[in-house]
């Protein structure tokens, strides 16, 4: 994948009148303007309360749920947590896209995995220089400290520098919450 999927995705989703934004380590990549690894999947992130918008959407779209790991039909329900996670099929063409959904409240993104973390909602996502939108970097390392892979450790040593002092204090501060003794944590200051 390069730089040319995040564009197609955008493409696709130009019409979409909610607020989406491409998440997981292709927002690290937008972020820094470059591509510095690999991408096996592509996974895009909107608000909960947005779901039912891009089902109507993407209509034409085979949509899963994932409950415990396991891909289930979508009906037309509301999905509440613990349900994150959706995976989209083109009927077409077989195109896939990972729909990840993030919480909020009053003008806040909650962290679903500890609500105690919030961020302004509209400090959330930025937009790449050719107007992609992108999940901000430090909300994306929060999700991946959770099982740290080797791909996500380098992820976060290749950005910890060009996170500003703000970034680095809110991550900071989420980690502490959160995974108090992360390993991160001493690059954070």
């Amino acid at each position: 994948m390069s730089f040319e999927q995040c564009q197609s995705v955008t493409s696709l989703m130009a019409g979409f009148n909610k607020t989406w934004f491409i998440a997981g380590g292709w927002a690290i990549d937008l972020f820094i303007g470059k591509e510095i690894r690999e991408h096996k999947d592509l996974e895009i992130a909107l608000f909960r309360k947005d779901q039912l918008n891009l089902k109507a959407y993407l209509k034409e779209w085979d949509f899963k749920k994932v409950i415990k790991g396991e891909f289930h039909t979508w009906g037309n329900e509301y999905l509440k947590l613990p349900i994150h996670e959706i995976h989209v099929t083109n009927k077409f063409n077989g195109e896939k896209i990972e729909v990840l959904l993030n919480e909020t409240n009053d003008n806040n993104w909650k962290f679903r995995r500890d609500l105690r973390i919030s961020y302004p909602l509209n400090s959330v996502w930025s937009y790449s220089e050719t107007g992609i939108p992108y999940l901000n970097p430090e909300i994306v390392l929060l999700y991946k400290a959770k099982n740290t892979r080797e791909k996500d450790h380098r992820d976060f040593m290749t950005i910890k520098d060009y996170l500003d002092n703000e970034k680095k204090q809110w991550l900071r501060y989420a980690l502490e919450l959160h995974k108090p003794g992360h390993k991160w944590l001493h690059f954070l200051f």
